[in-house]
């Protein structure tokens, strides 16, 4: 949960100021509040807590070194309401194409998650938009420390992209070359990458981690991998297995072919070691690739899960929507 929220004072000391009612004040750090009012006034205060459901009330003694203490007790008794702590989420990769849908998802639920992004660029911060989003390079990882300080759950959507090379003609038959940026070939950008990624997480103290990956690593001669000789679902098997031996509660998400279509519009299936690869049902929207990166942080059958994740065509099947039951078919660790 998130170390900081915001809070507010319920109820007056013995002091006449109407600084102390009903303001928005300070932020919580560990068992130490500070205060700021709109008078620079400040103080340090110690917690005794009781919790309801919805609300944490705390007791607590206060001095104000910056005030008249004449106008107060030397030390006074407070009630502090305070929200309900949230999860602090980042999305890395925020700007992609799943990534920036999952981002999306996550904005429309502010309730439950405090929400950060990673973007390469300030270009892609600003198409991006929202607040909480950061700029960094996961292949250097001195980038990256502050989008992730202080996180409590990480959805990584990143990957290497390969580009067809200019020139080729369709009608003249053969098939299109394709090649990687310097500095962002898979081993990179899916195995470096998303190893620093990880290593950063756990450093955080992160809850949960979400990789998405692809199917058709268990095939070291899959099609994919030839693709400017980058052994792209290597490298992303390579990071995914890191991750499951790193101690962090993970799920790993290996989608199929992605399809620029709505969500929430097919029924989901579950797979693993590339069995959906076999059948006629192997692709899925990106918009049903991020919601289940979003339903994996709120149901803990998703935790310590590996999956291959497709759909059936739009208009077969029922609708997924109980994600509890989708995560539950799986048995898989890995």
């Amino acid at each position: 949960m998130a170390r900081a929220g915001a809070f507010y004072i319920g109820a007056t000391c013995s002091s006449s100021s109407p600084l102390l009612n009903q303001s928005p004040v300070g932020s919580l750090c560990r068992s130490q509040l500070k205060f700021y009012s709109s008078s620079t006034l400040s103080a340090t205060c110690s917690l005794r807590s009781s919790s309801s459901t919805f609300w944490k009330f705390d007791e607590v003694s206060v001095s104000f070194p910056k005030f008249d203490h004449r106008k107060l007790q030397s030390t006074s008794r407070i009630v502090v309401a305070m929200a309900a702590d949230k999860t602090t989420v980042l999305v890395t990769g925020a700007s992609g194409r799943t990534g920036s849908i999952a981002f999306k998802k996550l904005e429309k639920r502010a309730d439950e998650f405090a929400l950060r992004g990673l973007v390469r660029s300030e270009e892609s911060k600003a198409k991006l938009g929202g607040d909480g989003i950061y700029i960094g390079d996961i292949t250097k990882p001195e980038t990256l420390k502050e989008a992730f300080s202080g996180i409590n759950a990480l959805i990584i959507l990143t990957s290497a992209v390969p580009k067809m090379k200019p020139g080729f003609d369709p009608s003249k038959g053969g098939r299109p070359e394709f090649y990687y940026e310097d500095g962002q070939y898979p081993e990179q950008v899916d195995w470096l990458g998303q190893k620093a990624q990880i290593d950063l997480a756990k450093e955080a103290g992160v809850k949960q981690i979400v990789l998405v990956g692809s199917m058709g690593g268990t095939d070291e001669n899959n099609p994919l991998n030839s693709l400017g000789d980058g052994k792209i679902l290597i490298w992303k098997r390579k990071s995914e297995k890191y991750l499951s031996e790193s101690g962090i509660p993970y799920t790993i998400v290996r989608a199929g072919g992605l399809l620029d279509k709505d969500g929430g519009q097919r029924e989901l299936l579950l797979g693993k070691d590339d069995s959906l690869l076999k059948t006629e049902t192997k692709s899925l929207p990106r918009a049903d690739v991020a919601e289940i990166c979003v339903q994996a942080l709120l149901h803990q059958e998703a935790k310590n899960k590996a999956f291959d994740a497709a759909s059936k065509p739009e208009g077969e099947g029922t609708i997924t929507t109980d994600f509890k039951a989708y995560f539950s078919q799986c048995t898989s660790t890995f």
